[in-house]
């Protein structure tokens, strides 16, 4: 039996670890790891199977290979075969990775490459996907041909928000199956033995790469990195571990680090290839703070840190299209946890039914593929109104304009009509 698994990050093989370790695929067998390098210069950046902590994980596998060495010099997150290609490229795929049969292929991030590609490409299998963070609770990202979504048996994943339960593939049918906590914290303290030693700090960031997705601009993104650092040391805090996203690039280390000089602030990077649950594990910090990285939920879900949001209206209110998949992790971090104020105050967030909440606003961003969550959304916004997690112009191409909202135009237009007849008269 030969399986093979892909991966682009260590969190990713870190889970792939602890659910091989918890029994979800079976015994025995031969497996095959295909790491990627997704980040916008992959040849400047450390591939997966050699960062330092990927040797505690290395013995689940038989064999790892290389995705970007196998299509160099394209870019794996843009190449995928052509259709007329795919015959031909697949038999060139399984020669080069010596795949005479496969029974299963385990996947990230399916909707896009290169597990889309990888998938269409490894073909005639039953597929499994596995959750790479808090997406897994929002739509899927765009519709799977046919020939990949009738593979998909299950969704792997992680239960990082107790009594929420995934979206992704679910208009598919796919049945997900939760990947025990004690598995993964099991896998956490193996990579941490193998981390390098970190310096201590009292409060940690989470960098992500938001003006890299077009999310905000760079220097909006630096300005949230500093006032994140500012309400820090407004709570007393003097030495600070910031986090990058391995994808950021260097600009924002540098910038933080100018701006933690001029506060006073003793700021201490962490490794591009340490995983944020490596550093929770290694340094337990007395607040981790961030954007809505995954990385605040592993660290009060698992490590039992305090933590807290800053900047999540900001991301909700430029975040185009709406389907983006980025919104559902925005939403159940801003709606989750404490918000953390400039002045360093920790701020609870509104009450709210957060299963409600995810289900309305994923049938507002992929209504034709989750047409049962109307009732949901009608019901969530009649309560609550669109607020900050919908925008008003999707409501009303949905006709869920909420009613406040219809008699502000009806007073428009009698406005409208009395200037009129003023003008007229």
């Amino acid at each position: 039996m030969t399986r093979v698994f892909y991966a682009s990050t260590l969190f990713g093989a870190m889970s792939l670890a602890a659910a091989i370790d918890a029994g979800h695929f079976g015994e025995g067998g031969r497996r095959v790891l295909i790491v990627s390098t997704n980040t916008a210069v992959p040849e400047v950046s450390t591939p997966l199977d050699q960062t330092p902590g990927f040797a505690a994980l290395r013995s689940r596998f038989d064999e790892v290979r290389s995705w970007n060495e196998l299509i160099a010099p394209l870019h794996p997150s843009d190449w995928k075969a052509r259709v007329i290609e795919v015959p031909m490229i697949s038999r060139l795929v399984a020669e080069a990775l010596r795949l005479e049969r496969v029974d299963e292929l385990v996947v990230e991030s399916i909707a896009v490459p290169p597990a889309r590609t990888i998938a269409g490409l490894v073909r005639d299998c039953p597929i499994t996907v596995y959750s790479d963070g808090l997406m897994s609770y929002g739509p899927t990202r765009d519709p799977l041909p046919a020939e990949i979504f009738r593979r998909v048996t299950r969704l792997l994943h992680l239960d990082l928000v107790p009594g929420l339960t995934p979206l992704l593939l679910s208009e598919y049918g796919v049945r997900p199956e939760l990947i025990g906590s004690e598995a993964f914290l099991e896998v956490v303290g193996q990579v941490a033995a193998t981390a390098p030693d970190m310096l201590a700090g009292e409060a940690m960031i989470l960098g992500q790469y938001l003006s890299s997705l077009d999310i905000v601009t760079p220097e909006q993104e630096h300005e949230l990195h500093m006032a994140m650092l500012r309400a820090l040391v407004a709570r007393g805090h003097r030495s600070v571990v910031f986090k990058p996203h391995p994808a950021a690039g260097g600009r924002h280390t540098r910038l933080l680090r100018a701006g933690a000089e001029e506060l006073g602030v003793r700021l201490v990077v962490a490794g591009d290839s340490v995983p944020a649950e490596v550093c929770f594990a290694a340094l337990r910090p007395e607040l981790v703070v961030g954007c809505f990285s995954t990385g605040l939920v592993t660290a009060s879900r698992y490590f039992g840190l305090r933590v807290a949001s800053h900047g999540t209206p900001l991301v909700l209110e430029r975040l185009t299209p709406y389907e983006n998949s980025n919104r559902i992790p925005a939403t159940i971090i801003d709606a989750l946890l404490p918000r953390l104020a400039e002045t360093g105050e920790l701020e609870p967030p509104p009450p709210v039914e957060l299963c409600e909440l995810a289900g309305a606003v994923g049938y507002c961003m992929q209504s034709e593929a989750y047409p049962e969550l109307r009732p949901v959304a009608e019901a969530f916004l009649a309560e609550h109104g669109a607020g900050r997690y919908f925008k008003r112009q999707r409501l009303g191409a949905l006709g869920l304009a909420p009613a406040g909202a219809a008699g502000g135009q009806s007073g428009a237009l009698a406005r409208l009509r009395r200037r009129l007849a003023r003008s007229l008269g």
